[in-house]
């Protein structure tokens, strides 16, 4: 059985995340990992089951966990990926292009939103809540799932486009894929 050491006990671990539709094969699941979208968006992480287990995640670097994910642990169990609720900011508005111009400027600002069917969420802050107002939008706290749209290149977090290093303006080439404007 692949297992780390962790000290005098072994600890289950997670490597990967199935790519098949849940309904190709009838799948025995045998646990549940509920975690916030902070937590699902990192590819190392020592957390518990649903269960009390003890396990690691060890993801490929960039991979986002998403509810109802599944992923093979390393005693051979498939185990389901929950969405954890937690407190986000649910935002309504009068119209469709009243809600689509709030999500500009959210988007604009780079920040993870969820987009649903008449509404958007969005982490709780104290700053966007506050715009949000001014723009005419219908703001409440609220407690529950949050799974944001991914971002470029299909994750919410991370945006690569063929290098790696910090990206400001003294890397060393043009970012103008990435939204802004062009240096003349």
């Amino acid at each position: 059985m692949d297992r780390t050491r962790s000290g005098e006990r072994d600890q289950l671990t997670i490597k990967a995340r199935l790519r098949i539709p849940r309904t190709a094969y009838r799948l025995d699941i045998r646990g549940q990992l509920r975690l916030p979208f902070t937590a699902r968006q990192q590819s190392r992480l020592r957390t518990k089951l649903v269960s009390g287990e003890e396990v690691e995640l060890m993801l490929p670097h960039g991979e986002t966990l998403r509810g109802g994910d599944l992923v093979t642990a390393s005693d051979g169990r498939v185990i389901e990926v929950v969405a954890e609720e937690e407190k986000v900011l649910h935002v309504e508005a009068d119209s469709p292009r009243a809600l689509a111009r709030i999500a500009y400027h959210l988007g604009s600002r780079q920040v993870p939103v969820e987009v649903g069917d008449g509404f958007l969420r969005l982490a709780q802050d104290r700053e966007f809540e506050e715009m949000m107002i001014k723009l005419g939008a219908k703001v409440r706290q609220a407690e529950a799932p949050f799974e944001p749209e991914p971002g470029q290149g299909g994750n919410a977090r991370d945006h690569h486009h063929g290098h790696d290093h910090v990206h400001d303006e003294h890397c060393g080439h043009d970012h103008h894929h990435h939204g802004a404007a062009r240096k003349a």
